[in-house]
């Protein structure tokens, strides 16, 4: 185990959330698997019919689960870390801390944003929070990440 996945799991948590996808997103492609498996049993009726709907459905419920399984972390202790998805960074090299409502996002996200970013967005949360670096050895100039308490998270990054 990494230094700073031992630091991660003894740290206390200060903020925690996982960026799940909310109900209103599930009904679309629920649907979708369920007419795809119906097509499918139009075309091929008998004993195998179940079998579309067996496959579709989980895979579906599968794929939604996993677009929320990212989540945004901020650890306390000695060395008080962010976690946004599988990246962390020490708090130490966080700079300054922008937040952008979900008007604001676009162009935070589109031209205007640098490739070498680290960015994790997600469509169906509204703000984004972005974090310059001040880390010299590290190429990647800012973290650009989906929150829905970005005041919350922007107080303990500019805290530590």
């Amino acid at each position: 185990m990494g230094e700073s996945a031992k630091t991660a799991a003894s740290a206390a948590v200060r903020h925690s959330e996982r960026l799940y996808v909310p109900w209103w997103g599930w009904p679309l492609p629920v649907l979708g698997a369920i007419l795809l498996a119906a097509e499918v049993d139009m075309g091929y009726p008998g004993v195998r019919a179940w079998l579309p709907y067996v496959i579709a459905l989980p895979v579906v419920v599968g794929l939604m689960l996993s677009l929320g399984r990212a989540k945004v972390r901020v650890t306390g202790g000695d060395e008080p870390e962010l976690w946004v998805g599988d990246a962390h960074l020490p708090l130490r090299y966080a700079g300054t801390v922008e937040i952008f409502d979900k008007d604001a996002k676009r162009k935070a996200l589109g031209r205007d944003g640098d490739p070498a970013a680290y960015v994790l967005h997600r469509g169906w949360v509204g703000p984004v929070v972005r974090i310059t670096l001040t880390d010299p050895a590290d190429p990647t100039p800012y973290w650009l990440f989906s929150t829905r308490h970005p005041e919350r998270v922007a107080d303990l990054v500019k805290g530590a």
